[in-house]
């Protein structure tokens, strides 16, 4: 069965590409113009994921992606031309799956929705061992393997490298990854943290400039690719 998308948008003109876009490539879209049509599509048609924009004519989009986070996990990617970096976290910080900046081509964005649906799809299933290209994690040892050769990880370095890869794929703010790892926010505007990401990128040989597995978002945070 295909996956339905519903978009929350109220911009005509972006919703008949979208439409376009999303039903070439086999999706069932479900529109609509308000955050109201929107809570109640998202209630009574039972989507596989939201787009969601986050200047609706009759709420903000952060009330629309707060109301439905505390029902549920299903993907919501932000659709907006809200650029700046504060916009961005807030988002991702109440439960948005990934930020997606307008104007944007169709290609990002069916690759997003790609990234969203398949983790969503995987989420149940706990991977003891991760491999992707010369790198392994096997989770049941707490070993890290580069070309086949244990690295040593600190123990905060082995929890924040889990972590990316347990949300590859997905945008984490500095404020979840110090949350989710330190257990609370530092007082030093994120410096340790990446220090701890400095150094783990150097033990996986992984240039900042051309990243293979750890991908900065510039003043937001950080996200683990997803191949």
């Amino acid at each position: 069965m295909n996956e339905t998308v519903l978009i929350i948008e109220d911009d005509k003109t972006i919703q008949k590409f979208l439409n376009i876009s999303l039903k070439t490539k086999g999706y069932n879209i479900i529109g609509v113009e308000t955050g109201m049509e929107g809570l109640s599509a998202f209630m009574m048609e039972k989507p596989n994921i939201i787009l969601l924009d986050l200047g609706l004519p009759d709420t903000d989009g952060i009330e629309i992606l707060q109301d439905i986070r505390r029902q549920s996990d299903i993907p919501i990617i932000i659709i907006s031309a809200r650029d700046q970096e504060k916009e961005k976290i807030l988002a991702l910080d109440a439960g948005a799956d990934d930020y997606v900046v307008k104007p944007f081509g169709p290609g990002e964005l069916m690759a997003r929705i790609r990234v969203a649906l398949r983790n969503k799809n995987s989420s149940s299933q706990a991977e003891s061992v991760f491999e992707l290209d010369y790198l392994k994690v096997d989770f049941d040892k707490r070993k890290v393997y580069i070309d086949g050769n244990e690295i040593h990880l600190t123990p905060l370095e082995y929890k924040m490298l889990s972590l990316l890869i347990k949300y590859k794929g997905k945008v984490l703010t500095h404020k979840f990854i110090q949350q989710n790892v330190w257990g609370c926010e530092t007082t030093d505007e994120y410096q340790g943290l990446r220090v701890f990401m400095a150094n783990i990128r150097r033990k996986l040989n992984d240039n900042s400039s051309n990243p293979r597995f750890i991908i900065t978002e510039m003043g937001v945070g950080y996200r683990f690719v997803d191949e």
